[in-house]
């Protein structure tokens, strides 16, 4: 069964959001633990295909150009002073997601995503 958490937790599921839980629902079978011991950038490139097509942007890899760098900071002229990357983000920006799996999952490095999440401009979910 499928377990997700909705920050911030005092607003419902829109139906953006919907789309992209049925995405993960999509592809439960490939991902799911402990059965597809799969790491958090594997489990991406499950998701990719199916955040796509709702209109997401994916990190196809850790290298310049392929992470998704979104604002934190801003400086002199509205330069962008410190950003935090993310593993997805909606096409108008609202919405950015992690996606955590085994030891990160375990290390509660989600804790270090939701601070990030809520540091990012313009992201509301």
């Amino acid at each position: 069964m499928l377990k997700y958490q909705l920050f911030p937790r005092s607003v419902g599921i829109t139906g953006q959001i919907e789309q992209v839980i049925n995405c993960f629902e999509r592809a439960y079978e490939q991902i799911k633990s402990p059965e597809n011991e799969l790491k958090s950038d594997e489990v991406l490139d499950v998701l990719r295909p199916h955040l796509e097509d709702i209109e997401f942007t994916v990190e196809t890899g850790k290298a310049r150009g392929q992470k998704i760098p979104v604002p934190v900071l801003f400086g002199l002229n509205n330069t962008v002073d410190q950003s935090f990357n993310a593993d997805g983000i909606s096409n108008d920006g609202k919405i950015v997601l992690e996606v955590e799996a085994g030891r990160a999952y375990a290390n509660f490095a989600f804790l270090k995503d939701v601070f990030q999440a809520s540091m990012m401009y313009g992201v509301e979910f």
